[in-house]
């Protein structure tokens, strides 16, 4: 060989591309407290990634003023503008894909959404839903569940798919019914449990640990069950400060 030198090809002189942060985009319909759970989770390095912007279909709704506190970006694209659903998702559709997300999180997002935009995203978009599915899917679940006298309610964490709340199950917090309980009690204690599960669910799956299969949701490689992982109400109570029913055996 001459004394000519090459430039080294060794892996240690090499220059690794940047890779920034994994990229959120939450939907909203309302008051986004389930954002904010994701915004503080964020701000204290919980999520995994980063909120990136906040999608709304009803222009004046609180959630947009959180994300615009929170210095994210915040998009108004009301559906009532739009023929039909077809076309306001297709517009949806390009408002997300312009910010190009790892997740989409659906938080309080109150459309059905149509077969093209779920394909579109699919193995890409959680939901949080206020009972312990498959139970009460659908609309007024607190209620329904105070009608059936359960002993115990909760919310879950799932991915979208096109049956309506139907997903593979990924997490559940359960809480435990009282004779004193009333609709807006369930949904105050509800909701606490969604703001506590939906961040974890989320670092989860831009870690690469939670992942949507055909069989259902797999964590860490393994499928899991039905109902996904299920936080009991004791559990959630303590992470949650509540204080705890003796009584109570959930």
């Amino acid at each position: 060989m001459s004394g000519t030198e090459y430039p080294s090809d060794t892996i240690t002189d090499m220059t690794p591309e940047p890779t920034g942060p994994r990229r959120v985009v939450v939907l909203i319909s309302g008051s986004g407290s389930n954002l904010q759970a994701l915004i503080d989770a964020q701000s204290h390095d919980r999520l995994g990634g980063e909120i990136v912007a906040v999608i709304s279909n009803v222009a004046d709704a609180y959630g947009l003023k959180r994300a615009h506190e929170a210095g994210i970006e915040a998009v108004a694209l009301p559906h009532r503008e739009y023929d039909n659903r077809e076309a306001y998702d297709g517009a949806l559709i390009k408002v997300i894909e312009r910010h190009e997300p790892d997740v989409i999180v659906l938080a309080g997002f109150m459309r059905i959404l149509t077969p093209r935009f779920v394909q579109r995203f699919l193995g890409r978009m959680l939901n949080i839903h206020p009972s312990l599915l498959p139970e009460y899917q659908g609309l007024n679940t607190h209620a329904r569940a105070l009608a059936d006298k359960v002993t115990s309610h909760g919310c879950s964490v799932h991915f979208v798919t096109e049956e309506l709340d139907g997903g593979p199950v990924v997490l559940q917090a359960e809480l435990a019914v009282t004779p004193e309980d009333n609709a807006e009690t369930l949904k105050e204690k509800v909701h606490a449990r969604e703001h506590l599960i939906y961040p974890i669910a989320v670092q989860w799956f831009l870690e690469g640990r939670l992942q949507y299969s055909a069989e259902g949701a797999k964590m860490d490689g393994h499928l899991l069950p039905e109902h996904g992982m299920r936080l009991s109400h004791a559990d959630a109570a303590e992470e949650l400060d509540e204080e705890l029913d003796k009584d109570s055996d959930v």
